[in-house]
């Protein structure tokens, strides 16, 4: 059986070689080495590292410079920075692996069925309904909130500027975080993988100079940070009680009960979980057949 087994392989190999020219190996390194420079293309841009990069751009020139005009003293300099460039990469992208082999191990549990579609979408739209009820319920008492509804992009950086808390999204929470007494309320809050994740936090301001006077600082952070990231965030003016969301750049504000919750729908839901129950029975429809 091995011996049939191994002569099968060897063809294979063989034909694909002659079709293109390279053997499965060349073809399953193309695709690894395609895979990881993906994600660490991925994990620059999720992680606002464009600045990390841009340097190790500069030393790859600077080392190219000194090689050329083989400087003694800066080529052994720039040899051990290299040594310990990879050690220094792991201490820095730290909470990143980490939150990315916490992905990975959530995504493995999906894929045993241990969570399914439909409960994580009931999940989401659970912690939409609280959102929805704490913020018109700081509106109606003019109580300023500014929440942070993560996304694709991980937000480490901000949580590392505020107090983690790690508690389920309830309406209670928030409007006990964000209430004037509480030592928390300065800031914004954190919502990751439908967890009020961290609180307190501090945003970046926006940079663009175009806006209203009339807003404050809390729209301009949401704004800030929806230009920094793919997050939605949630603002609840202490001045007029108006509701408002940030998403890619653009503040739209007014929102009440139900357009609040209908446009936190369209943005956490979509039709993610619709095309995938489509697709999943029409798999089921042909294998019925």
């Amino acid at each position: 059986m091995e011996n049939v087994l191994s002569a099968f392989a060897d063809g294979f190999n063989n034909l694909v070689g002659v079709v293109m020219g390279i053997s499965i190996g060349d073809i399953l390194d193309i695709l690894v080495l395609t895979f990881l420079i993906y994600k660490a293309i991925k994990l620059v841009r999720d992680t606002h590292a464009g600045q990390l990069l841009k340097g190790i751009i500069y030393l790859l020139v600077a080392s190219l410079v000194v090689n050329l005009l083989d400087m003694t003293m800066l080529k052994m300099i720039l040899q051990m920075v290299w040594e310990l460039g990879f050690i220094a990469l792991i201490v820095l992208f730290q909470p990143e692996l980490r939150h990315l082999l916490e992905r990975l191990g959530k995504s493995k549990l999906k894929m045993l069925g241990r969570v399914t579609m439909e409960e994580e979408e009931q999940t989401i739209r659970n912690t939409i309904d609280h959102l929805v009820k704490s913020s018109v319920a700081m509106s109606e008492t003019k109580i300023g909130a500014l929440m942070v509804l993560e996304q694709s992009t991980i937000l480490n950086d901000v949580v590392s500027s505020g107090t983690v808390v790690d508690g389920a999204v309830t309406r209670e929470l928030l409007c006990n975080i964000f209430y004037p007494k509480s030592p928390l309320h300065d800031g914004a809050v954190v919502v990751r993988n439908n967890r009020v994740y961290a609180a307190s936090c501090i945003l970046p301001l926006t940079q663009n100079h175009d806006i209203s006077r009339e807003l404050g600082t809390r729209h301009r952070s949401a704004l800030g940070m929806s230009e920094n990231s793919d997050a939605v965030v949630i603002v609840v003016s202490e001045e007029t009680g108006t509701i408002s969301i940030a998403h890619n750049g653009e503040l739209k504000r007014g929102y009440d009960s139900i357009t609040l919750k209908t446009e936190l729908e369209a943005l956490l839901i979509g039709d993610r979980f619709e095309n995938k129950t489509e697709n999943k029975m029409k798999v089921w429809k042909r294998w019925s057949k």
